[in-house]
Parts: structure tokens; C-alpha cells; sequence
């Protein structure tokens, strides 16, 4: 019995301190809920002491983020989704593809010098309107491409094998599309430009036109394409952010290859012109006849088929915008041979810098928020500021200050390599005086500046009206680089030739 008794005193003492503990608790809780709103009221004045204050911000921090309300000045923000490395993290991490990108510019820029002597340029100087239509592709597809892998990448949506080949497979057949497209366009701009000064089209040449963007377009956008691949597959396995490496080497690359494709096409079939001229309509229709395939695969694919259908406004508006600025190149070249030179080294830094800043704010969109809606409550006002922009305590400004310093010594050695690379050229005479090279560096920050406040506040605006930024701001950006850069280097030139006119003395042949 006694035995037993012990049992049953033992579980009365049990049930007795469960009993407890669960009414001790109650109060517990009771006690916070009237602590919390004492708090809620004293936090309204300012008289709060600081345990309140620890208390109130830890409630605070620990509720939704749409509940929480925010100083514009000094914003809250969920950490765990901010980029997180720290300034010299991203300035290493963008330093050696920026230079890298940087010397494709400079090569880009001395075969552009080059190849405006040959006759494929001389007997159709209108082709040269096509340059930066073609050369903006880069951004347009390539660069759009990176950003878009970046972000999937990042997402974790290209861990597996099975995601990457579906990812990749569908993306390559939307580039595809995207560059018979835009090349049949820009061609057709490009010949109803030509048209304005001589009132008639000739229609050999704007075949010519056709058939040689297209097959640069398309074969240099593949090759672009599967290097994108390989960069941020790589990236993701040795934990580098592909943001701040693919867009970069996509520009490192773009220029040259596209240049050089674009002379040997062309070239090629300037001859075809003059022997058998039906080999450039048979070309164009051989593009045009792929161009269902293309499409039937980048529809399979739920992410590349919202491109497909809705993605085309930032491409064609880029087009647009670029072929503007190859009709100032090619009236500028006519005056100054050298501006061909920097202009793409002017162009494709603004543009490069732009997007590595995009990328990165569009990845941190689509972890924050859904799209649609900004992150953290915030306004589309808020990216007004030009000060939080540049020089706030923000990550996203923090970012912008670090890219804004690769500009100028950026600028410098690719300068000095161009003027290494023409020092013994005859025909190709680089301006360097002080002049120059000061008016040339106000006109690349004012570029730069410009373009990474327009980024900011374009990704937040497209977000907002549930564009994916991925697919849209980075064609923005480059088609806006290239006619600021084209327009602000032929301002200099002009400067330069009014006030120091023997810096840029004319080419004797």
C-alpha cells in the first residue's frame, strides 16, 4: 500500500507543479501583453528609457516586414538577403573582370579604327549606323542573359543538372530569337536613315545590311551565350557572386567579337554582292526560317516564355535608342577618324559598371519582395534621391561609390594602352593632351553617374509595375551608355578642336 501511496503522491506533486508552471506562464504572458502596451505608449513620447527601447526594437524587429514603418533616411532592411560582401569583397570581385572587359574595349576600339578604312565601310558607309545597334547587343541579350542566369543561379534554380539544362537549352533559343529580331530591325533602321539624306533606298544595300547583321547577330551572340554559361556555372560551384562577374566579362568579349564577326560577314558578303548578290537573300531567309524553332523552344520554359511574350519593349527601345547614337558616330567619324578609337571604351565602361549595379539590385529584389511590390515598404520616391543614391549608408550606395572608383583609373590605363597600341600608327593619331584627357574624364563620371542613378531608380520603377528588371533595365542602360558616351566624346572632340585644334589634326594618306 505504501508503495502504492508513494505513486500517487508522487503524481499529485507532478500534476500540482505542471498546474504551476501553466498558471505561472499565463501571468507571464499577461504581464508582457500589458508591459508591451505601456511600452507602445511610452515609445510614442520621448521620454522612454533605454530597457524600453531594447524591448520595443526587438518587438519591432521580430514582427512582418509590411507592418513595420520606416525612415526613409535610415531604412531597416532584411539583412539576410542584402549582398554580403563588404565594399573591398566587391571592388576585388569586380576589379580583374572590369579590366578584362576594359581590354576587350580597347581591342574593340582599334579594330573599329581599322576596319572604317576598309572598303566595306567606304562603298557603304551607311553600315556604320549598324555598329552600335549590333555592338548594344551585348547588353540587349548577352548582358540580360548574365543578369537573368545570375539571379536564377542565385535563387538556387540552377543547382541541379536537370534545372541548368532546362534553364540554359531555353535561355540560348530565347537569345536566338531575340538576335534575329533586333538584327532584322536594326538593319531595316539603319536603311531608312540612310534614306533622310539621299531621299532614295537602294535596295542591294540593304540586303547586304541584312544579311550581314544577322549572321552577326546570331553567331556571335551563341558564341556570348554558352561563355555566359560556362562563367556563372563556374561562379556558383566556387562560391563568386555571378553578378558582379558575368555581366563584365559579357561586355569584355561583346565589342570585339561582335566587331570582327560584323567585318568578316560584311566583307564576305560585299563580294557576294558584286558576283553573286542572291547569296544575301538566301542567307536572310535561312535566319528567318529557324526563327519558328527558336521560338517553339524558348516556349517550353515558364521563365523564358514570359520574355518571349512580354520582353520586347526594352530590346527594341534599345535598338532605337543605340542606332541614334551610330548616327551620331557616323557623322562624328566623318569629322574626327579617332573618336571611333574611344568610343567604344567610353561606351562599354559606362554600360559594364551600369549593369554589374542592376544585377545586383535585381537580385536583391526578387529575395526581398515579390515583384510587384518593393521591398520593406518603400516608395518608388525614395529613389528620387540622388544623395541616397551616392551618398547614404546604404548597401546599394556603397555599391555605386565603389563602381564610381574604378572609373577614372580605369579610364587612364586604357587610355595609355590605346596610345601604346597607335604610337606607331600613321593613319590613326589619338588625341592625349591635358585638355583632352580631363575634358574625356568629366564627360565618363558625368556618363557613369547618370546611368547608375537612372539604374537604381529604373529597377525599382519596373519592379514596381511587376517587370522583371532581370530582362529589361540592363538593354536600357547599355542603349543609354552608348548615346551619352557617343554624345558626350563628340562634345569633347569638338571642345578640344576649338580650343587646341593641333591635338587633333586630321590622318594625311
Amino acid at each position: 500500500m505504501k508503495g502504492g501511496g508513494g505513486v500517487g503522491d508522487g503524481k499529485k506533486d507532478y500534476q500540482a507543479a505542471v498546474h504551476e508552471g501553466l498558471t505561472t506562464f499565463d501571468q507571464l504572458g499577461i504581464a508582457l501583453e500589458d508591459v508591451g502596451k505601456s511600452l507602445e505608449a511610452e515609445t510614442a513620447t520621448t521620454g522612454g528609457g533605454f530597457l524600453p527601447r531594447i524591448i520595443f526594437r526587438f518587438r519591432n524587429e521580430t514582427s512582418s516586414l509590411k507592418r513595420r514603418s520606416f525612415d526613409p533616411t535610415n531604412d531597416l532592411v532584411n539583412m539576410s538577403v542584402v549582398p554580403a560582401e563588404t565594399s573591398y569583397v566587391l571592388f576585388f570581385q569586380v576589379l580583374f573582370p572590369f579590366v578584362v572587359a576594359g581590354l576587350g574595349m580597347v581591342f574593340a576600339g582599334l579594330v573599329l579604327s581599322i576596319v572604317v578604312t576598309w572598303p566595306l565601310f567606304e562603298e557603304i558607309p551607311e553600315i556604320l549606323i549598324l555598329v552600335p545597334a549590333l555592338l548594344g547587343l551585348k547588353g540587349n541579350l548577352e548582358m540580360t542573359l548574365a543578369s537573368r542566369l545570375s539571379t536564377l543561379a542565385n535563387l538556387g534554380h540552377m543547382d541541379s543538372s536537370k534545372q541548368r539544362k532546362d534553364v540554359i537549352i531555353a535561355n540560348l533559343a530565347l537569345v536566338q530569337v531575340q538576335a534575329t529580331v533586333v538584327a532584322f530591325l536594326a538593319s531595316a533602321f539603319a536603311a531608312a536613315l540612310a534614306f533622310i539624306p539621299s531621299g532614295e533606298i537602294d535596295w542591294a544595300h540593304g540586303a547586304l545590311m541584312c544579311a550581314s547583321s544577322l549572321a552577326t547577330a546570331c553567331s556571335a551572340s551563341l558564341v556570348l551565350s554558352l561563355l555566359m554559361v560556362v562563367v556563372i556555372v563556374t561562379s556558383r560551384k566556387y562560391n563568386i557572386n555571378p553578378d558582379n562577374v558575368a555581366t563584365p566579362i559579357a561586355a569584355s568579349l561583346g565589342d570585339l567579337t561582335t566587331l570582327s564577326v560584323l567585318a568578316f560577314f560584311g566583307t564576305v558578303f560585299l563580294k557576294a554582292h558584286n558576283t553573286e548578290s542572291w547569296l544575301n537573300g538566301v542567307v536572310i531567309v535561312v535566319f528567318l526560317l529557324l526563327l519558328p524553332f527558336w521560338i517553339k523552344v524558348a516556349n517550353e520554359n515558364e521563365g523564358t516564355r514570359e520574355t518571349l511574350y512580354n520582353g520586347w519593349t526594352p530590346v527594341i527601345m534599345s535598338m532605337l535608342i543605340s542606332s541614334a547614337g551610330g548616327f551620331i558616330l557616323e557623322n562624328a567619324v566623318r569629322k574626327y577618324h579617332s573618336l571611333s578609337t574611344y568610343g567604344p571604351v567610353l561606351n562599354g565602361v559606362g554600360g559594364n559598371l551600369a549593369a554589374v549595379q542592376a544585377s545586383r539590385l535585381s537580385t536583391y529584389f526578387h529575395k526581398a519582395a515579390t515583384i510587384g511590390e518593393l521591398p520593406n515598404a518603400w516608395t518608388i520616391h525614395r529613389f528620387t534621391s540622388f544623395t541616397r543614391a551616392f551618398f547614404s549608408k546604404e548597401w546599394d550606395s556603397r555599391s555605386a561609390r565603389v563602381l564610381l572608383l574604378l572609373v577614372v583609373p580605369g579610364h587612364i590605363c586604357f587610355n595609355v594602352l590605346i596610345q601604346l597600341f597607335t604610337y606607331t600608327s600613321k593613319d590613326n593619331i589619338t588625341p592625349h593632351g591635358a585638355l583632352f584627357t580631363s575634358l574625356y574624364m568629366i564627360a565618363a563620371i558625368i556618363q557613369v553617374m547618370v546611368l547608375l542613378y537612372v539604374c537604381q531608380f529604373l529597377v525599382s520603377l519596373l519592379w514596381k509595375m511587376k517587370i522583371d528588371p532581370d530582362n529589361s533595365v540592363i538593354p536600357y542602360l547599355t542603349a543609354l551608355g552608348d548615346l551619352l558616351g557617343t554624345g558626350l566624346l563628340f562634345i569633347v572632340f569638338l571642345t578640344t578642336d576649338y580650343f587646341d585644334p593641333d591635338e587633333l589634326l586630321a590622318p594625311k594618306h
